[in-house]
């Protein structure tokens, strides 16, 4: 069986029988999306036809993060697990292959942690003024780092200062360009810099361009940003990798279920240039956070807490 759904799914519509079982779950999956209500009859065929498909090599497919057809493989993925979906917030299992630059990852996490707690701050950085402005300028080396850089910096911007609001959909897309096209050595270098004081905290806060990307006038309610995001197909699938690998516990010495830290940043990274993009609270920590508030939640203040509390008080990540 193929590992990537949309290999997966061109062997399913080769087959008759697959195919008509395929094409009878994706209907299911665009009455849901169009909030139509469906009869007994139609519930069981949904649910028959999803339970049918658990004998394709659909049901293990999985897509790469930096793949060419990363929506279309997506699709597939949420047609054949959409009833992982229906308003959930834990969607327990993530679309993305594991990352296979495990131990590339775990060598960096090594350096990153150092780097954050302050020791060999100058012999690692380079320079112990401002980390976050030298790893700017090992950037502009890159031509590719450079030019996409420039890109998302120019649309998530725009209006800045004026009355015309940034296009926050054009901003996210060139936010992902950035974080899945450029290799992760340039990337993790401007997202995870240390910081000492003030000045390189605002570099680093501005990497994701609050204003455009994470800021709105006032904080919307978490519930609503949650809505978003699963409205959004790769936000759904950020999410559930996010959920995946940076699932915390409270017994385990480092704090994560799956002991891998790497696989954690790697998925929170993923998060930016989504509906759901975090960013740091402040120039002068290393605390993230979603620009949400749980106020006026009503009966559905635990939930939101929850959602919150992914990012603010996770020890995992």
């Amino acid at each position: 069986p193929s590992s990537d759904c949309v290999v997966a799914e061109q062997l399913c519509l080769s087959d008759s029988a697959c195919n008509a079982t395929y094409r009878t779950l994706e209907n299911c999956v665009l009455a849901k999306t169009r909030l139509l209500s469906l009869d007994h009859d139609s519930r069981v065929r949904c649910l028959n036809a999803e339970l049918e498909l658990g004998n394709s090599s659909l049901l293990h497919c999985r897509c790469h993060r930096r793949m060419k057809r990363q929506e279309h493989c997506l699709r597939v993925f949420w047609t054949v697990h959409s009833s992982m979906t229906d308003g959930e917030i834990n969607l327990e299992t993530s679309p993305y292959e594991n990352p296979t630059n495990e131990e590339h990852w775990k060598t960096d996490y090594n350096k990153l942690a150092a780097l954050v707690s302050g020791k060999n701050c100058s012999q690692l950085a380079g320079d112990a003024t401002n980390p976050c402005l030298r790893a700017t300028h090992i950037c502009n080396l890159s031509k590719k780092c450079f030019r996409l850089r420039t890109d998302y910096a120019s649309i998530c911007t725009k209006g800045a200062g004026s009355e015309d609001v940034c296009d926050r959909r054009k901003c996210h897309r060139g936010l992902r360009n950035f974080f899945e096209k450029v290799p992760e050595d340039f990337t993790k270098r401007i997202l995870f810099c240390p910081c000492q004081d003030e000045f390189c905290g605002e570099r680093r806060r501005k990497t994701i361009v609050p204003d455009c990307s994470f800021q709105y006038n006032t904080k919307p309610n978490c519930l609503w940003l949650l809505d978003s995001c699963l409205e959004d197909r790769i936000c759904k699938s950020r999410l559930a990798d996010f959920q995946q690998n940076c699932q915390p516990v409270d017994m385990s010495p480092d704090g994560c279920s799956l002991h891998n830290h790497a696989a954690c940043l790697q998925a929170y990274m993923g998060m930016i240039g989504t509906p759901m993009t975090p960013n740091y609270v402040s120039n002068s920590s290393v605390e993230v956070s979603l620009w949400c508030t749980c106020e006026n939640s009503g009966n559905q203040k635990e939930k939101c807490d929850q959602i919150l509390g992914m990012f603010e008080s996770n020890k995992c990540l």
